[in-house]
């Protein structure tokens, strides 16, 4: 009996799933995390315990929360979200998305109760994105713009308005639509790679609205008025030096985005998943690294 106890033990499944970790896709965070920085380096009076509560929240509870419960709606069998091969989601996926979700809410509350509003209307966009009774992401005009906006002005919204220690709510406008063109100027790009797999699961995103060659120029025009409007904001708060700083840094950046069109041009198997990525980890550790100098210059 003695010996078959450390079998008995090696068929226990672990408490946390493998696929639930997996599929939370924490990495994926860092992908959003520039807009946090971005919004940081324009809060005037930051409230330190409340900035690293803010980032707390949304890259390690909202944003996860939000990628586990994209992937058990969706069930990807391909490539997708920073996964080259996807596990399938069990149910324990989607308990874990709501109790991370409820904590969100939670901690929100040591925060403000602008901050506790504009959480759950992300809470709720999120899912409305990818719930199989609304699903948001069908529609490529309506999908991208929910994305944008909640990933991008209210995000930056939030992180302004929490981090600051007399809870503004003066957000500049240039600000938020800065934040959201960042993100929607590569999020067609995100999507490039998945067109099959959309498809066969009824979805038309914008990239496959777009095609692999107007994929690439719609992200060049949005990536330009990101720059203006990022420029206007910075400019007209006297951040002259801290605009030059962030396209400095976003150099890399460009590069590659021609050099990969240029391969994409030649031949649409180059639109890849390991080129997305790359084109991925590349902006946002270059942009991760631009607003947190900006950071550094406006607040140190």
């Amino acid at each position: 009996m003695d010996a078959e106890k450390p079998n008995t033990l090696q068929l226990k499944e672990p408490l946390i799933k493998k696929s639930t970790i997996q599929l939370l896709r924490f990495h994926f965070s860092f992908f959003l995390m520039p807009v946090y920085w971005y919004a940081l380096s324009q809060t005037e009076g930051i409230n330190t315990n409340h900035a690293v509560l803010i980032f707390i929240i949304l890259h390690l509870l909202l944003y996860p929360a939000s990628n586990g419960y994209n992937s058990y709606m969706d069930r990807d069998t391909e490539s997708v979200g920073g996964i080259k091969k996807p596990m399938q989601p069990t149910k324990q996926l989607f308990y874990t998305t709501v109790a991370m979700d409820i904590a969100a809410v939670l901690l929100s509350c040591f925060i403000s109760l602008y901050f506790v509003v504009t959480l759950l209307a992300y809470i709720l966009a999120s899912r409305s994105y990818s719930y199989r009774g609304i699903r948001l992401k069908k529609f490529p005009v309506l999908g991208y713009l929910t994305v944008i906006f909640f990933q991008g002005a209210v995000t930056f919204f939030m992180v302004m308005h929490g981090s600051s220690t007399d809870k503004t709510l003066a957000v500049p406008a240039m600000g938020m639509i800065a934040a959201s063109l960042l993100i929607g100027g590569f999020y067609p790009l995100t999507q490039i790679y998945q067109h099959r797999q959309d498809k066969e699961d009824g979805v038309t995103t914008l990239s496959m609205l777009l095609g692999y060659n107007g994929s690439f120029i719609f992200t060049a025009i949005i990536y330009f008025l990101a720059s203006c409007a990022l420029g206007f904001q910075l400019i007209s708060s006297l951040q002259m030096t801290g605009f030059i700083t962030v396209q400095i840094f976003l150099i890399p950046v460009l590069v590659y985005f021609f050099w990969w069109y240029s391969k994409v041009m030649r031949s649409t198997t180059e639109a890849s998943f390991a080129n997305t990525m790359r084109m991925n980890i590349l902006a946002s550790i270059c942009s991760n690294a631009a607003f947190i100098t900006l950071l550094i210059i406006e607040q140190f």
